[in-house]
């Protein structure tokens, strides 16, 4: 096969990183090649169109074709860890656009709009030194969770979008008994999602005398655990969920002097644009 005489003229990696998980929490055969040395390169033109797709965007299909075009390590995106993704998408940003990215923000005190000038470097940073806090010890039982994957989040994610669609649906209902029990109906399946969301990040049970990993004996232990089974399962998580945010900006207001943090919203409709 006749080499393509452009060839030199392809784009190269503008970023190279290390993946926070070390890509222990994806499925094997996710990732391959150097995970601490990891190639990232900037959107193509295609790529650009593919994000500007509403449809993409909500079943997540853009986000996956874009990691797949700009980590080519990344084999499968949809079993990608969730605590991996979203420093790669910053460092897809930094590879196609550079480290700067400005935003607008209302001072809070005398409501002045601002602008700033955001080094995405600091996101990469601040992800390549979390930690996943991934046991809990209850008495005799060793719980080990793990985060969920691409898939598992955006499925969760439409479930609960959804949901929020009817429920704002319904606030529109005139009958107000009909209304009351419709919303009422709403909210515990959104509570039921929560659930779900909890139960699946369940990986394994440790007794003592043997680790159980089936999800079915998994599952229904949970369902008839004690209270505080449930409770300690959520509050790590939502530790994780904290420790795996976004980084915060302190930025002072040209006008007041008011100091205040912002975040940048990891929203493809915007943050893949170039600013």
């Amino acid at each position: 096969m006749v080499n393509n005489p452009l060839q030199k003229y392809f784009r190269q990696p503008k970023v190279f990183v290390k993946l926070p998980s070390g890509g222990i929490y994806s499925k094997p055969g996710t990732i391959q090649g150097d995970v601490t040395h990891m190639p990232v390169y900037g959107m193509t033109g295609m790529d650009e169109i593919i994000n500007k797709t509403p449809d993409a965007l909500l079943s997540g299909e853009s986000t996956a074709a874009i990691i797949s075009s700009c980590c080519p390590n990344i084999k499968d995106p949809w079993e990608l860890s969730i605590i991996d993704l979203t420093m790669l998408l910053a460092a897809i940003r930094v590879a196609t656009y550079g480290n700067i990215m400005a935003v607008t923000h209302v001072c809070t005190n005398c409501k002045t709009e601002n602008d700033y000038d955001l080094d995405l470097n600091r996101v990469i940073e601040h992800y390549m030194n979390c930690n996943y806090d991934n046991k809990i010890v209850l008495n005799d039982l060793t719980i080990t969770l793990v985060p969920m994957n691409y898939r598992q989040s955006t499925e969760f994610n439409l479930k609960n979008f959804r949901l929020q669609q009817q429920v704002a649906q319904a606030e529109v209902v005139e009958d107000e008994t009909e209304r009351q029990a419709l919303v009422s109906k709403l909210f515990k399946d959104l509570a039921r999602v929560q659930n779900e969301i909890y139960k699946v990040t369940i990986e394994s049970v440790n007794t003592g005398t043997q680790v159980v990993t089936e999800r079915a004996f998994i599952l229904e232990w949970i369902d008839n655990a004690d209270r505080s089974v449930f409770e300690a399962i959520k509050e790590l998580n939502a530790k994780n969920n904290d420790t795996w945010t976004m980084p915060k900006f302190p930025v002072k207001c040209d006008t007041c002097g008011t100091e205040t943090n912002i975040t940048v919203e990891l929203d493809q409709a915007n943050f893949f644009v170039r600013a």
